[in-house]
């Protein structure tokens, strides 16, 4: 709980807790110059999308990153949830990478 490098926002509405994000920070490396603000799990209950709150949620991501000296941000979202997909860009992320993958 006390991990300056982990970040838990909850949204309230009127007691009730709506939603949440979890991000996490990691250090520069090799692979990785600079260091990275990763969003690691993100929710928000249907009834309440569409009424700003991931969007806040984010926002208030981003501000803790850049406090911590992140010098980027990412998220990983599965290619076939256009729906998150959209949000997540209209939110400043932009795709990276694609990810390929076959059953053995």
């Amino acid at each position: 709980m006390g991990d300056p490098n982990r970040l838990l926002l909850v949204a309230d509405r009127n007691g009730e807790v709506v939603g949440h994000l979890v991000g996490a920070l990691v250090e520069a490396s090799e692979m990785k110059p600079v260091k990275v603000a990763t969003l690691v799990s993100m929710y928000v209950q249907p009834a309440h999308r569409r009424s700003r709150i991931g969007g806040r949620l984010i926002a208030e991501f981003f501000g803790w990153a850049k406090e911590a000296g992140a010098g980027a941000a990412e998220v990983t979202a599965y290619s076939s949830n256009a729906e998150a997909i959209r949000f997540y860009e209209r939110n400043g992320f932009a795709s990276q990478s694609v990810t390929l993958r076959t059953s053995l």
